[in-house]
């Protein structure tokens, strides 16, 4: 099949499916005498396997090692099971992280309880001024990262 059926059979972006050769997820197909990428059943195996454990919200690092693990077969599974344990991990601190932003935000709220002019509005002074107890400023990302996935970011 041709990428844009592999994309439509897998519900991606053709553009997700090239990151994810360029970045070694996905062997290179063969290509026709036309010089079009030919995919196979392996390559929609492969990448249904990849989109899981991105719905799952790991990392490109952790499917890259989970693909090692599951083209080796013969292997023991002690590190899958150490890979699931760490992102558990950081499934568990973002939570709480999200839990801040939740109590942060739920504050400011309470800071305009009523309608009223914008020059007099709660929520705005809190953002203009915040609070010592706020959660940091980080760059990291937020949970729903389908954006992300589709570009196929990390």
């Amino acid at each position: 099949m041709r990428i844009g059926e592999l994309a439509r059979a897998a519900g991606t972006d053709v553009e997700t499916i090239r990151y994810y050769e360029k970045a070694g997820l996905i062997p290179a197909p063969p290509r026709t005498a036309g010089n079009y990428r030919h995919y196979g059943p392996d390559h929609a195996a492969r990448l249904a396997f990849i989109r899981h454990c991105r719905a799952l919200d790991m990392s490109l690092d952790e499917v890259r090692a989970l693909l090692a693990f599951s083209d080796a077969p013969e292997r023991e599974c002690a590190g899958v099971n150490a890979l699931l344990e760490a992102h558990i991990g950081h499934v568990v601190q973002r939570i709480a992280e999200l839990q801040d932003l939740e109590r942060t935000l739920r504050r400011l709220r309470r800071q305009c309880a009523k309608a009223s002019r914008v020059a007099d509005c709660g929520i705005l002074d809190g953002l203009r001024s915040p609070r010592a107890d706020a959660p940091p400023v980080t760059k990291k990302s937020h949970v729903g990262r389908s954006h992300q996935r589709a570009q196929g970011r990390a």
